[in-house]
């Protein structure tokens, strides 16, 4: 059978969804990248303040987590949602859990710098030095 003539049975075509886009994202020259599974326990706090040497995309699989950058307000991040940060030196304060009765469970993929850490913490001297930036 020819390709011309093969018929395709729509039901089993692959759905492809855009879930999220983001112009202009400064992913680093050259970049590596990763992708992790964070797994937040009933009502933890998440990993505390830090930065990424460059953009990070993720996608909530489980549960609600609190997401808060520098600059913009905490919100809710549900499962099936997206959200990204720029990396950089913008600060990553929250990726707690919402929820006080189930995990919460994330996938995110990250473009770092080679060589440096994907994920660098902010010292308390940081924070208050740039207490001002925060959308509390």
């Amino acid at each position: 059978m020819t390709e011309e003539n093969a018929t395709i049975d729509s039901s089993k075509e692959s759905v492809i969804t855009t879930l999220a886009s983001v112009e202009g994202a400064n992913i680093p020259d050259p970049a590596e990248a990763m992708t992790i599974l964070v797994e937040v326990p009933a009502g933890g706090p998440g990993t505390r303040p830090h930065r990424h040497s460059g953009p990070a995309f993720g996608y909530v699989i489980e549960g609600e987590m609190v997401f808060e950058l520098e600059g913009a307000p905490a919100r809710v991040v549900r499962a099936g949602e997206t959200f990204w940060e720029p990396g950089g030196d913008v600060i990553h304060y929250q990726d707690g859990n919402n929820l006080d009765d189930a995990v919460t469970r994330f996938v995110v993929t990250m473009f770092g710098v080679p060589g440096e850490p994907m994920l660098t913490f902010v010292t308390p001297e940081e924070l208050e030095e740039r207490l001002h930036r925060r959308a509390v």
